[in-house]
């Protein structure tokens, strides 16, 4: 009889509550609710840009400069939690799920920050899978930090779920038209929120809260906006707008190289490898390694390829290197492969199998990582050769060795009979580079720096020496042919090395900046790129190039030519040689910083830029003149 006596007390409780909150005015109820939902939404923005920006002093800043939006995002954030207490039923009961939600994207964006330099974009959800399948990897190099939070992410389940069953005890629920009033309140406010966040076209109520998009600098549109207002800004990132003056005409009046495509009558076959992380370590200030981890690669150096990425997103690299197509063009933050590679589009893949060639992809990882299957048949691959689709290679280390999937390669080339062309993405020098990856070493680092720096800096070594190993592989079977081959070689971008880079001093953060003098960009971008010929031996003297150049120089070497790839492609590389989101660099060494804002542009960029749109989303009027390999079949040009 006990158990119904106790009810029976807290319901009276409950009651007497209720009773006494009804005694004041609803409307002077609404408010007190209101502010404090103010009050808690000025602790919750303090808390999340404390942790997005890791900096006590920049978060002072963003909530006391009046003409940044921290009060705009306190209102924002208070009329937030007004509209979900409405749903939930209960006063302030909304922070309970807000505030670890967004907290926990705050530390993932700093995270993020911390290893590849930029902040979180709602667009990197796209590929949460894939950093799951990572954490293997991470969780070898880091275990405590790993343990400790999953304890703290257990942890705090435990006090949020006792906080959700206190909270809904103690306070009365809310009646039908208290959440009426607050949802009247909130959602129109909330509505007009979301209706100003597409940052193409002006708006003058956004311009009044002094929330100003600056997409053509993250770091600064998150350390300005603040990390709410700039994470929703780069939702519309996926809706590419139309250049300025796109129509059928200009791209009409974009000329068209004169002659079409033509592939001599011994076609060569050709090889692209792309090393993921490839790059020179010895470029580490008071460090020294021997013997030398690319000693095969500088014997055979062709140039540089100047990496769009720092320490990650090399699918970004690849879309330029396959299409010919810049990042430069497309939203900053934005994945290709995730977001608008959704339909056929032109690549060295389709022109080539037009031309009868076999055409594969092969990486000793899954299909759907960077969502490679789809966008290799969009690209016009025969085949997708996957770890699904592979006999199980040999490991060094916990992933693929280069040198088995060197000679795998190098078995299905002596298998095909017809001329091909292998793109083939490489697995062992993934990152983290944690100490003693690799129970066999062969080389030996000097350094002054801490002994974990010099572990991770042989870990590194180690896989750069295996990557630079294969490509002399492959070169030494090549001469052996009859047939002529060519083979392309690059590391996609810098590894991410983190605090190798601050301890040995080579960089003052362990990401490099966006933006600087040019002999900064080329030392934090620059990887090693060889083209080869086993008829002409290496091309020389390319110097740095961005990535989309290379379909450009790899079908130069084989004696092919196309509309796009060899004469567009060549018009542009003739006045610049990188053509990055934040700089445009001459074959002189002429930079041209923030180009992308000038009103003015250069007419080979402008038409770069317009073909691209009109191949990639528009309605493809360049593909006849262009890629006519495609342009017949292609519905959008019927």
């Amino acid at each position: 009889m006990a158990r119904p006596v106790a009810n029976t007390s807290q319901q009276a409780s409950r009651s007497e509550r209720e009773a006494r909150s009804g005694r004041l005015p609803l409307a002077l109820r609404i408010a007190t609710s209101v502010t404090i939902s103010l009050l808690i939404s000025a602790a919750l923005v303090f808390a999340v840009e404390i942790v997005a920006r890791g900096s006590f002093e920049s978060t002072l800043t963003f909530l006391r400069e009046p003409l940044r939006p921290g009060w705009t995002t306190i209102v924002f954030f208070a009329l937030l939690l007004t509209c979900l207490d409405a749903l939930l039923g209960r006063a302030h009961l909304a922070l309970l799920i807000t505030a670890p939600l967004v907290l926990g994207v705050a530390f993932i964006s700093k995270q993020k920050a911390y290893y590849l330099g930029d902040p979180l974009y709602p667009t990197d959800f796209l590929y949460g899978a894939q950093i799951i399948e990572l954490l293997p990897l991470l969780v070898r190099e880091r275990p405590w930090t790993a343990v400790a939070i999953v304890v703290g992410a257990l942890a705090a389940a435990a006090l949020l779920t006792a906080a959700w069953i206190f909270w809904r005890r103690r306070r009365p629920s809310l009646s039908w038209r208290e959440r009426s009033l607050r949802l009247a309140l909130a959602l129109p406010v909330l509505a007009f929120f979301v209706s100003i966040m597409d940052y193409s076209n002006f708006s003058w109520a956004r311009d009044r809260l002094q929330i100003v998009p600056m997409m053509w600098d993250q770091k600064e549109n998150y350390a300005f906006n603040g990390f709410m207002f700039a994470f929703a800004l780069n939702l519309p990132m996926a809706n590419v707008n139309a250049p300025a003056g796109y129509s059928a005409d200009a791209i009409q009046q974009v000329r068209t190289p004169t002659g079409i495509a033509t592939v001599p009558s011994e076609k060569p076959d050709i090889i692209i490898v792309m090393s993921e992380s490839f790059w020179d370590p010895t470029q580490l200030p008071g460090v020294k390694i021997t013997p030398d981890p690319i000693e095969n690669v500088r014997k055979l150096s062709s140039g540089h390829m100047f990496s769009p990425e720092f320490g990650g997103m090399t699918a970004n690299v690849e879309f330029e290197a396959l299409t010919g197509f810049s990042n430069a063009f497309l939203p900053y933050g934005s994945i290709p492969y995730q977001q608008y590679v959704r339909d056929k589009i032109p690549s060295l893949a389709t022109f080539l199998n037009d031309e009868g060639y076999q055409t594969r992809a092969i990486h000793p990882f899954t299909k759907w990582f960077w969502n490679r299957g789809a966008v290799y048949d969009a690209f016009g691959f025969d085949k997708f050769m996957s770890e699904e689709d592979m006999p199980t290679l040999g490991k060094r280390g916990p992933l693929v060795s280069d040198a088995a999937l060197t000679e795998e390669i190098i078995r299905q080339a002596d298998s095909s009979r017809d001329p091909f062309f292998f793109f083939a993405v490489t697995l062992q020098s993934h990152g983290p580079y944690e100490p003693y990856r690799y129970a066999d070493t062969t080389h030996k680092v000097e350094t002054a720096a801490s002994p974990w720096t010099r572990e991770s800096i042989l870990t590194y070594s180690e896989g750069a020496s295996d990557a630079d190993k294969g490509l002399q592989r492959l070169v030494d079977w090549a001469k052996k042919r009859k047939r002529p081959t060519v083979i392309a070689f690059f590391g996609d971008h810098l590894p991410p090395l983190g605090p190798v880079y601050v301890d040995t001093g080579f960089m003052k953060e362990p990401v490099a900046p966006r933006k600087g003098p040019l002999a900064e960009m080329s030392l934090h971008h620059e990887t090693p790129l060889v083209i080869w010929s086993n008829r002409k031996g290496p091309v020389k003297n390319l110097g740095s190039i961005s990535p989309s150049f290379i379909p450009l120089h790899v079908l130069k070497a084989a004696g092919i030519t196309h509309p796009y790839y060899t004469g567009f492609l060549g018009e542009v590389r003739d006045r610049y040689r990188v053509v990055d989101r934040n700089m445009l660099v001459t074959p002189k060494n002429e930079m041209t910083e923030n180009w992308g804002k000038k009103g003015d542009l250069d007419p080979v960029i402008r038409d770069f830029r317009l073909l691209q749109y009109d191949l990639m989303f528009g309605a493809r009027h360049g593909m006849p003149g262009f890629f006519p390999e495609l342009g017949a079949r292609d519905p959008r040009t019927s």
